[in-house]
């Protein structure tokens, strides 16, 4: 089958008669494929209008609404080169992330220009598109920067359209730093529509079927295995800002939900509510994502009626393996999918026997389906694809059948509630403290699944400085799950003869003593 762009596959959908009806459903909005196919014209009118030119790039920062849906497809359709950001930003990372782009214009929701106003400068940012008039704090932004009401880009007559080719980069998705910076992803608009039609084929979606997600815009899960495979399928998907877990199921029911996704800890959550005799009572048959803990896999499918299908992957190489119901070993994360070779690696990029544990990597029968590199970034790039595997950053283990079993992280990141934490995003923040000599971001275990964020810190000489007021210090300047559970004050931090931090032997001290919990406190 033939990879359109974006704008090319949506147009396709709006002209299907089985698929012309399929509706979106944000929170209160709501929009079906015609009128999308539509609202995407006139923003990608509008957008070239303020002067962009196809190849530039478009940041978005919005929780999601119905127009960071239009302005999604209309960028996408104008050629531009979508960079849609994570509205939880502190300064600190929304300026990185601005000038990383080299973004000339910005879509932001008007209760976030404050911010914005303070990570424009430095930035290439001419133009700021404000979601919403009527009385919009425009003054806050800096002198010279234009502003535009979004209004007036749906509201732009249609012009003839550049000719996009799916090979072309259709969006940038910044991954968590490591032991640097985010690194923003290069995703072609033929590696987003093939991720949607195998979610849809792996998960057998049909017209009949009622998506729901609780995850963000700025992720690949809610844009290509929500958004577009229910358009895909000319179904019906629902997204939420934020989950519930006291009213998830209340919420199926009511929407007539057929199938959801699910990471982090929200299987583990869900399991943890109390049993009710209604625990059956709705529609849901399928579920999809990782991870869900073998400890409670199949008493899950068996108290709720659902199905789920276990996938392993990341922003840069989706859907690396996949385990659906007809191949299962519960507790791994499947075989590689037939997209993908996969193999487990030692230091030294030598394949390991069966059993034995190292570093993930894999790479594309064919192209299209991976990443095409790390924007601005080409020493990053060819380190990922080093032997020409790209190297995932996770270590585990594949058995003699080809089940591989995700173990842990060799990257510096901590997964904490299904998000990503830059560890050195962390300990920027950190660093900024006066107080504050330095400081070590890691991972501990979390009671409910993946880990929590934990921090060692050494005072700067004679200070005083306690818990609770370095996490107000980064109470604003990180992203709200990026905030520390855990503060530990230490004398030294334990250091390599290259004076690299031994995060390990800090992780496997753990949460000590003298630890403070945010949580408890």
């Amino acid at each position: 089958m033939t990879v359109p762009s974006l704008g090319q596959w949506l147009r396709q959908v709006a002209a299907d008669p089985m698929r012309r009806s399929a509706e979106v459903v944000i929170e209160d909005e709501q929009t079906d494929a015609v009128r999308l196919d539509r609202d995407a014209d006139a923003v990608a009118s509008g957008l070239l209008g303020l002067g962009l030119t196809p190849g530039d790039r478009v940041a978005v920062l919005s929780p999601a609404r119905m127009a960071s849906l239009q302005s999604w497809f209309g960028i996408a359709r104008a050629g531009l080169v979508e960079v849609p950001l994570n509205p939880a930003s502190g300064t600190t990372l929304l300026s990185w992330c601005l000038v990383s782009s080299r973004a000339r214009a910005v879509i932001c929701a008007p209760e976030l220009l404050p911010m914005l106003a303070e990570a424009i400068p430095g930035s290439a940012v001419e133009t700021v598109v404000v979601l919403s008039d009527p009385q919009v704090p425009t003054a806050a932004l800096p002198e010279g920067v234009a502003v535009v009401d979004f209004a007036d880009l749906l509201a732009s007559a249609p012009i003839e359209m550049p000719e996009v080719a799916a090979t072309e980069t259709a969006v940038i998705l910044y991954t968590s730093g490591t032991t640097g910076p985010p690194k923003g992803v290069l995703l072609s608009h033929g590696a987003n529509v093939r991720l949607a039609r195998r979610t849809v084929e792996l998960m057998g979606y049909t017209a009949d079927d009622r998506l729901y997600s609780v995850f963000p815009l700025y992720h690949s899960n809610a844009r290509f295995c929500s958004v577009m495979a229910a358009l895909e399928a000319g179904g019906r998907v629902l997204l939420h800002r934020r989950f519930s877990a006291s009213g998830f199921w209340e919420i199926c029911r009511r929407e007539q939900v057929t199938a959801f996704n699910y990471q982090g800890a929200m299987l583990s959550i869900l399991a943890k509510q109390e049993h009710r005799g209604a625990d059956r009572d709705h529609r849901v048959r399928v579920a999809f994502g990782a991870p869900c803990p073998a400890e409670i896999f199949a008493a899950f499918e068996e108290r709720f009626g659902v199905v789920l299908t276990e996938i392993y992957g990341s922003t840069e190489a989706s859907l690396v393996c996949e385990m659906p119901p007809t191949a299962r070993r519960i507790g791994t994360a499947g075989r590689e999918s037939g997209h993908y070779q996969v193999a487990i690696v030692d230091e030294a990029d030598r394949a390991v026997p069966a059993g034995t544990p190292g570093e993930i990597v894999a790479r594309p029968k064919a192209p299209g389906w991976i990443f095409d590199g790390y924007d601005g970034n080409p020493a990053a790039t060819v380190d990922s694809w080093r032997n020409l595997w790209f190297h995932t950053g996770d270590r585990g283990v594949m058995d003699s059948d080809g089940f591989v079993t995700f173990l842990d992280r060799v990257k510096d990141t901590v997964r904490r509630r299904g998000e990503n934490v830059s560890t050195w995003e962390v300990e920027r923040v950190l660093a900024d403290h006066p107080d504050v000599a330095q400081a070590a971001a890691y991972g501990v275990p979390s009671a409910l699944s993946e880990e929590e964020v934990m921090v060692a810190v050494v005072r700067a000489p004679g200070a005083r400085v306690d818990p609770p007021a370095l996490l107000a210090h980064c109470t604003g300047r990180l992203t709200s799950f990026a905030v520390p559970r855990y503060v530990r004050f230490v004398d030294a931090l334990p250091l390599t003869p290259s004076q690299r931090i031994e995060k390990y032997r800090l992780r496997e001290e753990g949460v000590t003593t003298d630890t403070f919990d945010r949580e408890a406190s």
